[in-house]
């Protein structure tokens, strides 16, 4: 079962991904983004193993190397080191694989668009959020090739979660992944 995600930033994208990972009855791996804030403002961005816990920064204001991204320069190593491995680990350990997200800062790492590719292409199920305006070939394969696409809104947002529960519960105990 792949499902994708969509919406507008803090809408709850990451929150239905850990929501969704604490209710099903799957072995959970991937990566998961989470802003990092300095007194209530924006200053960067977490990259998260779902499976080992190892964190790391995803991009930063105060970062001095890396592609430029707004404000933000990314952090390469990280994204690469923490996220992508992540994702390949998930690949070889897990029955559920997450990917939160695949946005603009994430598509900067080649080997982070090759493991979400892997992970669409495998018989694992695959649980992705997507920039919603991404224009990038791997957005566009997950918002056409994934079994069902949810765009996320506050209003919907309990009754997509327990939906997509539902699907992957159904998927788990049919033994299907894809």
């Amino acid at each position: 079962m792949k499902i994708g995600v969509t919406g507008h930033p803090g809408v709850g994208k990451t929150t239905l991904v850990l929501r969704v990972m604490e209710r099903v009855p799957l072995k959970c791996g991937g990566m998961i983004t989470k802003e990092i804030r300095k007194i209530g403002r924006r200053v960067g961005f977490s990259v998260h193993d779902v499976l080992t816990g190892k964190e790391g920064v995803l991009a930063h204001i105060h970062l001095e190397r890396g592609p430029r991204l707004g404000r933000y320069r990314i952090n390469l190593r990280d994204l690469d080191e923490i996220g992508a491995a992540a994702i390949e680990r998930a690949l070889a350990e897990c029955d559920l694989i997450v990917v939160d997200e695949v946005g603009p800062m994430e598509l900067h790492s080649e080997r982070f668009i090759r493991a979400v590719e892997r992970a669409l292409e495998s018989d694992k199920h695959l649980l992705v959020t997507v920039h919603r305006a991404s224009n990038h070939h791997l957005a566009y394969r997950i918002r056409h090739e994934v079994d069902h696409f949810f765009r996320l809104t506050a209003t919907k947002r309990d009754r997509i979660t327990e939906e997509i529960v539902g699907l992957l519960i159904r998927a788990a105990k049919g033994g299907r992944g894809g």
